[in-house]
């Protein structure tokens, strides 16, 4: 296994200990302490509400470890704000600590938190290394997530300029020659022969042409895993062109996509036993003589007619598509994901992806597995009544309708009507960004929801 490059290994020599200690815990230890090293720490105010690392001095005035207080030993960041925040260089953790980790925490935490985005700007330093054993069974699960977020959080962090439909699909591409996986694609007019409209309508009016991504992978006999992500490379809004403040993240849309991506990784990476299909419907909403209008109808993969009440509402056409397709496989499970609405945004700001199930038992497992995780959502209700909102006089049903209300709710009522009655399925409304710089959580493309999907994965399917 290639450790990442904040990773050292156990053997490097002059690594610096790391001495971990439960804030709780920290006055009897630092009671239990020879009296020189008392005073330093109450010199330095250790333990008194501060969880910033401290370097110990030994006999000889040298540094002998560096002290630091947990404020909650069982959170995955735990150690995120180390690599950057310590002395450039190698530190081991101390096995004799008062305070211990989970398995596979520190490899997570420390790799979260040494992340950067560094393909137009190198960072001003390198983070501080972690000796980390790679050849513990315990460190691989964590050293896999922390590789699907890693890939989720630099495919959402590349502008639109180079993460485009054809983009995505060499991402996908890649994971199938990696994991030797099957790629298909179909792209441009093909998706008219293939009977995907919805597709088509949206991306059509970009230089670049929109597609249908499929990678199939795993043994046939295991139960089917679908994986869908919403792949709007960018969303101008279409003729219903959004302000320039919707529009200027709008390289995120395609955030959907990027966590089907890292979870699909996962799968295969971990060898769950599933038999995995991954979609990602990857186009560009873009303004041309050609886009899509307000009133339209347009066809859909279902055979259901849909009326264009506003061209913003895209993700749902695509996903929608992607969904009747998915769905003609009956797979065991089909999750989604997608940058979808404002309005999950609204209810639940930025760090609660809005999750949608039709199956409470689903959604209880779901729960529970972010709570393991630390890695929360928050169920939404698919309250069906709210179809009422998208009532359209010469059509099935609209995209979008005239009232603002329930916005998320709509929009997973929408998708829920290309889903078949007992088809079990989830839909996460995921915002896919931080906002601001927190250990572990770099300002900009973020994975939200994924070691929650994960732990439900493995519970649901034995990996």
């Amino acid at each position: 296994m290639t450790l990442p490059s904040c990773f050292a290994r156990p053997d490097t020599a002059a690594a610096t200990p790391l001495r971990l200690v439960d804030r709780a815990g920290f006055a009897a230890w630092r009671d239990a302490q020879p009296a020189a090293v008392q005073a330093w720490l109450d010199a330095h105010g250790a333990g008194a509400g501060s969880v910033a690392p401290l370097a110990v001095p030994g006999a000889d005035g040298r540094r002998d470890y560096v002290l630091v207080v947990l404020a909650d030993a069982a959170d995955p960041l735990a150690l995120a704000h180390l690599p950057n925040l310590l002395p450039a260089g190698t530190y081991r953790l101390c096995p004799d600590s008062p305070a211990s980790l989970p398995p596979g925490q520190a490899a997570l935490g420390w790799g979260l938190g040494a992340y950067r985005f560094s393909r137009y700007l190198k960072p001003a330093r390198e983070p501080a290394r972690l000796a980390l054993d790679d050849t513990p069974a315990a460190n691989a699960d964590a050293l896999a997530m922390l590789e699907a977020s890693t890939l989720v959080r630099d495919l959402i962090n590349t502008p639109t300029e180079h993460m485009g439909p054809a983009e995505i699909e060499a991402a996908a591409g890649a994971l199938a020659q990696a994991f030797g996986a099957r790629l298909d694609v179909v792209a441009g007019d093909d998706l008219l022969a293939r009977n995907f409209p919805a597709i088509h309508a949206v991306g059509r009016a970009s230089h670049r042409a929109p597609r249908l991504v499929e990678l199939n992978w795993g043994d046939d006999a295991h139960p089917r895993l679908a994986i869908v992500g919403k792949g709007v490379c960018f969303d101008t809004g279409g003729l219903d062109i959004k302000g320039a403040d919707g529009m200027r993240n709008m390289k995120k849309d395609m955030g959907g996509a990027a966590h089907a991506l890292g979870l699909a990784r996962l799968v295969m990476a971990m060898k769950l036993p599933v038999r995995l299909q991954l979609l990602v419907p990857a186009v560009e909403n873009a303004i041309g003589p050609n886009a899509f209008r307000p009133g339209e109808v347009l066809a859909t993969r279902l055979g259901l007619s849909v009326e264009v009440d506003n061209t913003d509402a895209e993700g749902r056409l695509v996903l929608c598509d992607a969904l009747a397709y998915a769905a003609e496989s009956k797979p065991a499970l089909l999750m989604d994901f997608a940058t979808l609405t404002g309005a999950a945004r609204i209810a639940l700001g930025p760090d609660l992806p809005a999750l949608f199930a039709n199956d409470d038992a689903l959604a209880h497992d779901y729960l529970a597995a972010g709570q393991q995780a630390r890695d929360p959502l928050w169920r939404m209700p698919l309250w069906r009544p709210y179809l009422s909102y998208l009532k359209s006089g010469i059509a099935d049903l609209a995209n979008s309708g005239a009232s603002r209300m329930a916005g998320c709710i709509t929009a997973a009522v929408y998708l829920e009507r290309f889903v078949p009655e007992g088809q079990p399925w989830t839909h996460v409304d995921v915002y896919s960004w931080n906002d601001s710089e927190r250990p572990g959580k770099p300002a900009g493309g973020e994975a939200q929801g994924l070691r929650a999907a994960w732990g439900l994965l493995k519970q649901r399917f034995g990996g």
